[in-house]
């Protein structure tokens, strides 16, 4: 049996007449770029995150991109993140002119640890005359960003006591999280949401997937949601005026029609998502590995909360994990390692100062973890292939799965 990591195929068949129907009412308007259908889409993210403001942007990239920029965020600041996500995050940072400071992770969630940023600012750092938080080489700590790894919101009712303490921007990078819930302020919130700003990103692997890049910015704040609007088209209101210097950000019409199709179906693709996850958990249970192997973290699951995960990936934690990877490509099992190298390992952040060894449970999840497949769609059967291919490589096996009654 071939498994692999992310099959879409059953997904677009599903929806393939009412996409090529609005895709082909945007080829006959002959509007292509930020018209209504993105703001018609703009609308719906919205309503669907309770925000009042969500700006359509080229990619996740360009959403934090614009984010910085809107924020002033630039030379001589210095804004903290993860070590252990994709690139850009802390690409973003450094684009701007910023510098990126990293603080390590929590072992059981991968999410940014809350103690690590404050141990981080209260020791490295200091107060100046006028409030602000400043870094040893100088520089201005002006903001958080936060990473929703593979769906599961951070700690954000402490990450906001943070920021608010030391005064500084909340910024969450919900790229792999859309429509998760966390716990907040005796309440309930969805990610991206609990901060000045919140961005997605719509590459096609994601929960809701475009047909190529696209992104979104949530925020409360009206004037913010204005300055974004203006740098995501090269700082110009109105045409060809232009107040700052932005960039070509923007989200095309194609892609907001296509996300929009898909939207109505988010929240019953992560409740399928969330019951592989529980069948993961149930075969590696009756496999007996659940000694040997970590499964994901899933701390808001008491909560009475529905999305408390929404599973963008499926993130286990093994010995051997190399050999393992290894055996399952030979069963034709697809698998990822989300990330092999800690940010702070790159060469293009040699600069940093950062060395291997400084930030151990990033690394050790670099090592250790390997991502397995799951998509709303995946079968029963092919999970329990995929624990069966897992067992025989620990040296077990599972019972005969029962018949379908």
């Amino acid at each position: 049996m071939r498994v692999p990591l992310l099959d879409l195929g059953e997904q677009y068949r599903a929806l393939s007449e009412p996409i090529r129907e609005a895709i082909e009412e945007v080829l006959a308007s002959h509007r292509f770029i930020l018209g209504p259908k993105v703001r018609a889409f703009e609308k719906a993210i919205a309503a669907y995150c309770n925000t009042p403001h969500a700006v359509g942007v080229s990619s996740g990239t360009d959403a934090l991109l614009t984010i910085l920029m809107a924020l002033g965020i630039g030379p001589g600041d210095a804004v903290i993140t993860t070590p252990y996500t994709f690139f850009a995050t802390a690409g973003c940072v450094a684009r701007v002119g910023a510098r990126p400071v990293f603080a390590d992770i929590d072992p059981e969630t991968y999410n940014i640890s809350p103690s690590a940023i404050r141990d981080y600012i209260e020791n490295n750092c200091h107060a100046g005359p006028d409030g602000a938080w400043r870094t040893k080489s100088g520089e201005k700590l002006r903001a958080i960003v936060p990473v929703h790894l593979f769906s599961l919101s951070c700690e954000m009712d402490v990450l906001r006591e943070i920021s608010e303490h030391f005064r500084l921007d909340l910024i969450e990078d919900a790229a792999q999280a859309i429509g998760a819930e966390s716990p907040f302020r005796g309440g309930t919130a969805k990610a991206g949401t609990m901060g000045e700003a919140g961005f997605f990103s719509f590459y096609p692997s994601k929960n809701l997937g475009a047909a190529g890049d696209a992104g979104m910015i949530v925020c409360r704040d009206e004037t913010l949601a204005t300055k974004l609007r203006t740098i995501r088209e090269h700082g110009m209101e109105p045409r060809y005026f232009h107040h700052v210097i932005g960039g070509n950000f923007r989200l095309d019409e194609i892609q907001a029609v296509i996300l929009d199709v898909k939207l109505p179906f988010l929240e019953s693709w992560a409740a399928a998502r969330r019951a592989a996850a529980d069948c993961y958990g149930a075969e590696f249970a009756c496999a007996g590995l659940t000694e040997r192997i970590t499964l994901p973290a899933e701390p808001y699951r008491d909560r009475s909360l529905t999305n408390h995960h929404v599973f963008y990936q499926y993130v286990i934690r093994a010995p051997m994990r190399d050999a393992l990877r290894e055996h399952l490509g030979k069963c034709e099992i697809q698998t990822a390692i989300y990330y092999p190298l800690g940010l702070h390992e790159q060469k293009c952040f040699a600069y940093l100062g950062y060395r291997k060894g400084d930030f151990h449970e990033t690394e050790r999840a670099a090592r250790e973890t390997v991502a397995l497949p799951i998509y709303p769609e995946i079968s029963r059967e092919a999970q329990h292939y995929v624990v069966d291919s897992i067992a025989q490589f620990y040296g077990s096996r599972l019972p005969n799965q029962p018949k379908a009654t």
